[in-house]
């Protein structure tokens, strides 16, 4: 009986700590990417970008924003800027990520600025690819260019989703990519505009911050953005001479910059 007892003892024991070395993520292991798409899109277009990552050994997760890509069902008034920052922070602590390189394209630097503001304990960096720069009390909605702004202000106030921006704007003009890409981008839920961000804390809160600009064609209110961190000594700062979707656009010259920023 007693020997019983002490096999029953060492085997679960053995089954406890075998799950603290499952479940924990090891600090010494490559960092994890995890994605986050632009306003329109969603995690499939980073496809051809996480397929190479994967491909050089990294974890990945190319998660679709509440009311765009696959849960454009679900695009209503009440999915705000915050409830995208919560979507990311909330994949991150259920797969209890650590040590995660979180990359915001467009739209979402104003997530990802979000989303380093409440758990930096689990980010070790944060890439705005050809992103926005929002600051606290400012929304992606107020920082558009004037026609954009007052455009987009008659949708918010008719509680109306904001329609995507043709293609092309983006780089993307192969007709068949152009295609493709056309079927899949969705209405962007107006309150992720509308709603300011707030943050607690300095802006990055202490992560190591790297842009990314896309400079052929560069869209002005990111070339703008892009300057704001070029000339910041904070900041690492790099280029792609290509659109603004990057990640269709060279997804090879991207994902190599991607594994080069990792080390």
């Amino acid at each position: 009986m007693r020997l019983s007892r002490k096999i029953f003892i060492t085997v679960i024991f053995l089954i406890f700590t075998g799950q603290q070395n499952i479940f924990a993520q090891n600090e010494l292991e490559k960092p994890t990417y995890v994605l986050v798409h632009g306003a329109w899109h969603g995690g499939w277009s980073w496809q051809m970008v996480s397929q190479e990552l994967r491909e050089n050994d990294f974890n990945v997760y190319t998660p679709s924003l509440s009311g765009l890509g696959e849960h454009k069902n679900i695009a209503t008034e009440n999915i705000t800027l915050e409830t995208h920052i919560s979507d990311i922070v909330n994949l991150i602590e259920m797969e209890d990520l650590y040590n995660v390189i979180l990359v915001g394209h467009s739209y979402s630097g104003t997530v990802i600025a979000g989303v380093a503001d409440r758990i930096p304990n689990r980010l070790s960096k944060l890439i705005f690819l050809d992103a926005m720069l929002v600051h606290d009390g400012e929304s992606p909605l107020s920082l558009q260019p004037k026609e954009a702004r007052i455009s987009q202000e008659k949708l918010v106030r008719k509680k109306q989703n904001i329609p995507p921006f043709p293609v092309a704007l983006f780089g993307v003009t192969d007709s068949l990519q152009a295609k493709w890409v056309t079927e899949r981008l969705t209405p962007q839920p107006f309150n992720t505009f509308a709603q300011e961000l707030s943050l607690e804390n300095e802006y990055g809160n202490g992560l190591p911050l790297i842009y990314i600009a896309c400079t052929n064609p560069w869209l002005p209110i990111l070339k703008k953005m892009s300057k704001e961190a070029k000339n910041n000594p904070s900041w690492s700062y790099f280029e792609l001479n290509t659109g603004h979707d990057a990640m269709l656009l060279v997804p090879d010259e991207l994902s190599n910059l991607l594994v080069k920023l990792s080390k």
